[in-house]
């Protein structure tokens, strides 16, 4: 096999372009995976809060089934 210097020189460029490519592209891509997260945190935050809501509203059907008196929202356990 012969030594083919357009060859040797097009993979040397093409290392070092995407070397000097990566080191611009990092930021970027911080940046993007930081959205991403604050988009994950949201949703998952608005999904407890639903899921929540839900609960609370089965218990209120569960207690109104079985015969007992369903207390107004906010109007928990006193002592």
């Amino acid at each position: 096999m012969t030594f083919h210097l357009p060859s040797f020189l097009l993979g040397y460029g093409a290392g070092f372009g995407t070397s000097m490519l990566a080191r611009h592209l990092r930021p970027v891509l911080l940046e993007l995976a930081t959205a991403a997260y604050h988009v994950v945190d949201a949703v998952a935050a608005r999904v407890a809060i639903r899921h929540e809501d839900l609960e609370d509203l089965l218990a209120e059907a569960r207690a109104r089934a079985r015969g007992g008196r369903p207390t107004p929202a906010g109007a928990h356990a006193q002592a």
